[in-house]
């Protein structure tokens, strides 16, 4: 088992705090931290648009991953969100524990 982080972006800090909560709630993640003002600049639908949005950042295990994944998308306001894992590959031996321990269905 090993460690990874999610990042997310939402519309609104409001957004990223409830899923967070919702995460962390059904230990699906043992920590979430949100970020609650970024400016995203990216094209879609042809046009390049500049959005004010939020940063969740949840801290959970591969083997949860993908549930995490498909519990965000379902919470989500976005039709198609930035919803990405990336692998924890070092830091504090007792915090990365911590994630194990706390996501352990319930």
């Amino acid at each position: 088992m090993a460690e990874v982080m999610i990042y997310v972006t939402t519309a609104t800090p409001a957004e990223a705090l409830r899923i967070g909560r919702l995460l962390i709630e059904e230990r699906l993640a043992a920590c979430a931290n949100v970020l609650p003002q970024i400016t995203s600049v990216f094209r879609w639908e042809e046009s390049i648009q500049e959005e004010s949005e939020a940063v969740l950042i949840a801290k959970t295990t591969d083997q949860r991953a993908d549930e995490v994944v498909e519990r965000i998308k379902a919470a989500h306001s976005y039709s198609c969100p930035c919803v990405v894992v990336l692998p924890i590959v070092g830091g504090n031996p007792a915090f990365l524990d911590w994630i194990r321990s706390e996501t352990q269905p319930g």
